[in-house]
């Protein structure tokens, strides 16, 4: 039986990496990546074409034969990043020209409301409906947060080497609920999600762990053997946060920065006053659960996770950025 082709935008990221790496160690799959002509040379791309995977080489925004790209293509799967999810637009017409079976399109971030709760959602959501106006078949997956940026930090300072951005912080009482994923199974998880026909036209989340804050610095105070003394912040003030970054992007609204900051704070709101990353949630939003529909795969737990980050074998994300 012939290997369905899996065409890849974003490769090079972090959930582009692990979901090349899951789609690699499965086994059933063509894979080739669609790469800007500017990043041809780039170390991360010569490392991919290394391993004997094509790629395929064009400009979304400039090319006006987007539809051959993709021709031979079965399933398309995007994890570009998010400050260029709309130019996913471009290739949606072409898509469906092409006889794409599925298109993945990016989402893989925390289950939230469809508008109004996070912008980040809003323009996602917004290629999701351009893809349900054309008819394109399709699957959302979002796999919570990731395990690699929802650790404290230590008093000892020991596991600084692994953080994005180390704190302790505790939102609101710290019994949210949360989905969390660690980085490394998204691909996993991506690769049984995507040759699933059950899974066809509908959104499905992912998780490794479901936990609040409060239960993971139990964790990491069990396996560290360190006392944690976290700083709370309370919904006012994380709605305060939110307040402030939007104004700020309303005044310059092509500065990146202040966009990751309404994202950052947004994330906040949506996890810990809203409550939105949970499974009662996403159940009520008609998601499919990726644990119920894969019940051989057991993902890497929290706890195992954080001991890999204790014995100095955790990795920063973005450190290649």
């Amino acid at each position: 039986m012939a290997k369905q082709k899996v065409l890849l935008l974003g490769a090079t990221g972090e959930t582009g990496s692990s979901i090349l790496n899951g789609l690699q160690e499965s086994g059933n799959f063509d894979i080739e990546v669609l790469v800007r002509p500017a990043s041809v040379n780039k170390p991360s791309v010569q490392k991919i074409q290394e391993q004997g995977i094509k790629t395929r080489c064009i400009d979304i925004n400039e090319s006006s034969d987007l539809v051959s790209v993709l021709s031979g293509i079965d399933i398309l799967i995007s994890a570009i990043g998010p400050h260029d999810l709309l130019q996913q637009k471009k290739l949606l017409q072409a898509a469906k020209s092409a006889g794409i079976k599925r298109i993945v399109p990016c989402a893989f971030i925390t289950v939230a409301p469809p508008h109004g709760a996070m912008l980040l959602r809003d323009e996602k959501e917004e290629i999701y409906n351009d893809i349900k106006f054309l008819g394109i078949p399709y699957t959302i997956i979002d796999v919570g947060f990731w395990y690699q940026i929802s650790f404290p930090s230590l008093p000892s300072g020991k596991i600084d080497y692994a953080s994005l951005m180390p704190n302790n912080i505790i939102h609101d009482d710290g019994t949210a609920p949360n989905l969390l994923t660690d980085l490394r199974d998204v691909g996993r998880f991506v690769a049984r999600i995507v040759c699933d026909d059950r899974t066809l036209n509908k959104y499905v989340y992912t998780y490794g762990d479901i936990l609040s804050e409060n239960e993971i610095y139990l964790i990491a105070e069990e396996l560290s053997g360190e006392i944690l003394k976290p700083t709370p912040m309370s919904n006012k003030q994380i709605e305060d946060a939110v307040a402030q970054a939007k104004t700020a992007l309303s005044q310059d609204p092509q500065d990146p920065m202040k966009r990751i900051s309404v994202y950052k704070s947004q994330y906040q709101h949506s996890k810990y006053v809203r409550k939105d990353n949970g499974p009662a949630y996403a159940d009520y939003l008609g998601y499919l659960n990726a644990r119920t529909l894969y019940p051989e795969f057991t993902p890497i737990s929290f706890r195992e996770y954080f001991a890999e980050v204790l014995a100095g074998k955790g990795k920063k994300p973005y450190a290649s950025s």
